[in-house]
């Protein structure tokens, strides 16, 4: 197996930067579209032969050095029993959202090789198949949160507030209960043979870096306590490069970094014992494969004063995002990092 990536999360020399993308496994891939075709996006998630092809896709097609586990951050929430939907026009649906007391004494804490089987199956599957490692993944507890409360996403984020700042015993609740979800959800995937586990933190950066401190960070720092040591974890607090000093408390193994900061002046602030991932504005790969070319070469240079680094975009790939650019990128990392 291509152990690349492995290395890099642990701040060893490696012959050349690895490189994947968030959301590589998606609607910029026509083979995918193939795939979703037959199918909603919920099936296709639950379905295990289907969620590890499409997983595989973009290993195969643009040569990237590690897969990540088709799914979505909300899969273990709906044993929780919320009813979730996707609507193709507003996104993830959660009914009855999590607003008082009643309502978080009824969520059940999961075991996910009951519950979400699926997942660990699709799992198994891929590391039979896949030459290179596989991340597992689970969305952070505070983003988890939000999407109980708000039912869905949100532009203020008002009702989530409420709880932190109205109930703040309330919010605890939840969030314990969320974050013992969160942890039996990873254990199960590392038990079914992922080699590393990334957090994603998609609304960090909806928080002051005080309320960050307070009503996120905790969380996170004892999901990344109970698997040190175990398998790399990533985190990767989106949109939030204000208060990388806090990220770093995390204690992750490698700290995700999105395009609204220069990745050297992201090294400086965190300093040169950690390992970070990113951080190409996606919409970078729209433009010429010069340019793309370009930007590459900018974050390779800006991240060498970093433990370690491992190539990928800022944010998640757009489905709108030509095919032989996102291969141009994976290509260029590769070939200037190794030289």
């Amino acid at each position: 197996m291509n152990d690349t990536f492995l290395k890099a999360c642990r701040g060893e020399k490696t012959d050349y930067t690895p490189v994947w993308l968030m959301r590589q496994a998606g609607r910029y891939l026509p083979e995918y579209q193939k795939v979703r075709s037959k199918v909603d996006f919920l099936t296709l998630c639950k379905t295990p032969e289907l969620a590890a092809e499409v997983t595989i896709q973009p290993v195969d097609i643009l040569k990237v050095d590690v897969a990540i586990l088709f799914s979505d951050i909300l899969v273990p929430i709906e044993p929780m029993g919320m009813k979730l939907e996707f609507s193709e026009s507003k996104g993830p649906i959660l009914y009855d959202p999590i607003r008082n007391d009643i309502a978080v004494s009824k969520l059940r804490k999961i075991k996910s090789e009951e519950d979400v089987p699926f997942v660990m199956e699709a799992i198994k599957i891929l590391v039979k198949k896949l030459n290179v490692p596989l991340i597992g993944f689970s969305g952070a507890p505070f983003t988890l949160a939000t999407y109980m409360i708000e039912g869905g996403s949100s532009k203020n984020f008002i009702n989530t507030k409420k709880m932190m700042f109205q109930t703040p015993d309330l919010y605890a609740k939840l969030m314990d209960k969320i974050t013992d979800t969160v942890i039996n959800y990873l254990q199960a995937q590392i038990d079914a043979g992922v080699h590393a586990i990334q957090v994603f933190d998609s609304w960090a950066g909806i928080l002051s870096p005080y309320d960050f401190e307070r009503y996120a960070l905790p969380y996170v720092q004892r999901i990344v306590s109970t698997f040190k040591g175990k398998v790399p974890v990533i985190y990767f607090a989106f949109n939030g490069s204000a208060m990388l000093k806090k990220v770093k408390q995390s204690g992750a193994d490698v700290l995700g970094i999105d395009w609204r900061i220069d990745i050297s002046d992201a090294v400086n602030s965190l300093g040169n014992d950690v390992v970070v991932q990113g951080n190409l504005d996606p919409c970078v790969l729209f433009g010429t494969k010069d340019l793309i070319r370009e930007g590459v070469s900018q974050i390779l240079q800006g991240a060498k004063g970093a433990k370690g680094h491992i190539f990928n975009l800022g944010h998640g790939i757009l489905p709108e995002t030509p095919v032989e650019n996102a291969i141009a990128m994976v290509e260029a990392v590769h070939e200037l990092s190794a030289k």
